[in-house]
């Protein structure tokens, strides 16, 4: 059974396996997304996230996901392309998941049963649920995709202690 996040492997967007054991003692920023969703223009805050608070500690995860309206329908290569091109994100892109149901990724079953959604919910309700990890590992905080990148600024501000 999973204690932390530092127990998932994760495959990055190139293809290659991203132990998340790498990102020990710094506070991560988790997240579903989608190249085609009126939710895709938060790619920019992300970014911004990364940038302002990346050298403080924070790693901001990206999980490109199609389970939500065939929004992300590329292959991982044209996923990365997208994200670079439009929103110059330099922040991990992972390969391309499910976040619900049978053939979810054993990392967002952990996420969810961690923080559960509304009502207890234990599935992704869509592109951009955000999830915030604190540097011993353990969920903080779970998002909602309306939920801006900058709205999370003072919660990311008190996991760093800055």
């Amino acid at each position: 059974m999973s204690t932390s996040i530092y127990d998932f492997t994760a495959t990055g967007i190139d293809g290659q396996p991203v132990a998340l054991a790498q990102f020990k003692g710094q506070v991560l920023l988790v997240v579903n997304t989608a190249s085609a969703c009126g939710f895709t223009p938060q790619f920019a805050g992300l970014e911004a996230l990364h940038q302002s608070y990346g050298a403080k500690g924070l790693a901001v995860l990206g999980f490109p996901c199609n389970q939500f309206g065939a929004q992300d329908k590329g292959s991982n290569d044209e996923i990365a392309s997208f994200c670079q091109r439009n929103y110059g994100v330099s922040f991990p892109m992972m390969a391309k998941i499910e976040v619900n149901g049978s053939g979810a990724d054993p990392l967002y079953q952990w996420l969810t049963s961690e923080a559960p959604g509304l009502l207890g919910t234990q599935f992704i309700k869509w592109n951009f649920t955000k999830f915030l990890v604190g540097k011993d590992g353990q969920v903080l905080k779970r998002y909602a995709p309306n939920d801006t990148p900058k709205s999370l600024e003072k919660d990311i501000e008190a996991a760093l202690g800055i």
